[in-house]
């Protein structure tokens, strides 16, 4: 993308709200306006300004209901704000020397005032740099002097730049130009999917996103104040729609989409919500009402069938199937992270690493169990790759739930441990997929749709259930591997290391029984 040699064009504030002026003859020293800004609930943020441009109905929520129960960090949140926060204070240390403007962000007089003198005393890089211009309030990420202006970095912790971040610097920029400052640049800095572990030089790329965003400049003031109308009005009546899922879905989503009864048309399997809309439109709510002729083949016909009878759906070719799994079986299952930062030689951003592993052999004579998790910081590979060879030596029948997951992390510890290739790669080649199964031959109304291990077993074994671990879901185990493996060392860390094995040990447990299960259906 081109080097823009001109500073954005400055599009005209409000006659009720001027914005900052710029004291040219200091290059860009921000001193405010005469009259005073809008009354705080009125006053956009970056954060409130993207939020209405995906429906006013969450502005209006999340500006007069901040303590809302659908607004409090769940810990899978929580852990996104971690990781966001974590590359953003590691992007600082790619443009160092910067002046942070380390304020608490409700304090927004104040953060201007800090920004002000940082840029009146010369600083070269303002980290957090703070302005507050046309009602609206933004705290840019890194504000970079260059010749005749400054560059505006956005930091996002994802490996490309995605069409909902442009507005976000889009406003960003609007607001730093009416204040009185050269923008020359915008840029997304996003991690490097091409980095790998030591060599962590590249980590960052920089992208120029300054025409991108030069259509959306000239619509920022109108946009925000449409939006500072919302909040001065009562609740917008917004109809539900796409824009409740993209590009990320909407905390207050079941307020507008009330939960749906079971067997509802949205639950059929791989349903579109498109077609959702078109069956409601013609009166089609439940499963039950579906023409034979509208539903495929395959499980979607099972799922109908057996929520009509409400009865389970034993498919012949059951037992076929289950013929082809001789004894003894080792039922594998992996836990994974995928950290934004790679924390080990030949990892790169966000890529899976198995770190954990448990293994169940079943037998003619009973079964054993074997399991491995890794101990903070060391690199968790080879240890769990000798483990993983060990427990499945000597089985004639490797089972996973969604074997592609698992054979593609034998895949990767091949690529990393060459002295184990051979053996990793004859033990991909062994691995058959229990998923398959279930979903090709067998239906029962709980399932809900959904052919994960979580909806079969219950509903398949009753009695099994994840509801009594502490951790009970494969993301809430990542997000605590994470933090076992790569952060301080905890005081609990004992304890969520046995919650971890419970957890791992329930999967391959509950496939051993789920083999079960099955072999007394095709019975």
């Amino acid at each position: 993308m081109p080097y823009r040699s001109e500073p954005f064009a400055q599009s005209p504030a409000p006659d009720s709200n001027p914005p900052l002026r710029n004291d040219a003859a200091r290059g860009g020293r921000v001193t405010p306006g005469a009259r005073r800004e809008p009354r705080v609930l009125t006053r956009l943020s970056k954060s409130r300004y993207v939020a209405g441009l995906k429906c006013p109905k969450l502005l209006w929520w999340s500006t007069y209901e901040p303590d809302a129960q659908e607004l409090q960090a769940d810990p899978r949140l929580h852990a996104v704000f971690e990781r966001g926060h974590q590359v953003g204070e590691l992007a600082r240390t790619y443009v160092p020397g910067g002046v942070l403007i380390d304020l608490p962000y409700w304090e927004v007089e104040q953060r201007v005032a800090a920004t002000e003198r940082a840029i009146d005393e010369g600083a070269a890089v303002i980290y957090e740099a703070s302005f507050l211009a046309d009602g609206i309030f933004v705290a840019i990420d890194i504000l970079e002097r260059v010749r005749g202006g400054y560059v505006l970095v956005e930091v996002k912790a994802t490996l490309d730049v995605k069409d909902a971040h442009l507005p976000d610097v889009a406003v960003q920029v609007y607001v730093a130009s009416v204040a009185g400052l050269k923008i020359r640049r915008a840029e997304v800095m996003h991690l490097n999917r091409e980095c790998e572990h030591p060599d962590l030089s590249k980590l960052f790329v920089r992208a120029d996103v300054t025409a991108d965003i030069a259509a959306m400049l000239d619509d920022v003031p109108a946009t925000a104040a449409s939006l500072r109308a919302v909040l001065q009005g009562p609740l917008p009546d917004t109809e539900p729609g796409e824009h409740c899922d993209s590009p990320y879905p909407c905390a207050f989503l079941e307020r507008c989409r009330p939960a749906v009864p079971q067997h509802h048309v949205s639950t059929l399997y791989r349903i579109q919500r498109k077609r959702v809309t078109q069956l409601e439109a013609r009166g089609i709510t439940m499963l039950g009402q579906l023409p034979p002729e509208e539903v495929s083949a395959g499980p979607a016909r099972r799922q109908v069938e057996s929520v009509r009878t409400r009865g389970t759906i034993v498919e012949a070719g059951l037992r076929q199937a289950l013929r082809g799994f001789e004894l003894p079986i080792a039922f594998l299952d992996f836990e994974t992270i995928n950290p934004p930062v790679p924390a080990w030689r030949g990892c790169s951003p966000y890529q899976q690493v198995a770190v954990q592993m448990s293994c169940h052999v079943l037998a003619a004579d009973g079964f054993t169990h074997h399991e491995w998790l890794g101990r903070h910081a060391e690199d968790p590979r080879r240890p769990l790759a000798r483990a993983v060879l060990t427990a499945c030596r000597g089985a004639r029948t490797v089972l996973a739930y969604n074997a592609s997951f698992e054979r593609a992390r034998i895949a990767e510890l091949a690529i990393a441990l060459p002295e184990l290739r051979n053996e990793l790669e004859a033990l991909a080649l062994r691995i058959r997929d229990l998923l398959g199964v279930v979903r090709d031959h067998v239906y029962q109304p709980d399932f809900g749709g959904s052919f994960s291990l979580k909806a079969v077993l219950p509903a398949l074994v009753p009695g099994l259930t994840y509801q009594t671990l502490s951790i009970g879901s494969g993301q809430d185990a990542a997000i605590h591997l994470e933090r076992l493996l790569l952060h301080t060392k905890r005081a609990d860390a004992e304890q969520t290391r046995k919650d971890l094995l419970d957890y791992c040990r329930m999967d391959t447990f509950g496939m051993l029984e789920l083999y079960s299960r099955l072999q007394s259906l095709a019975a």
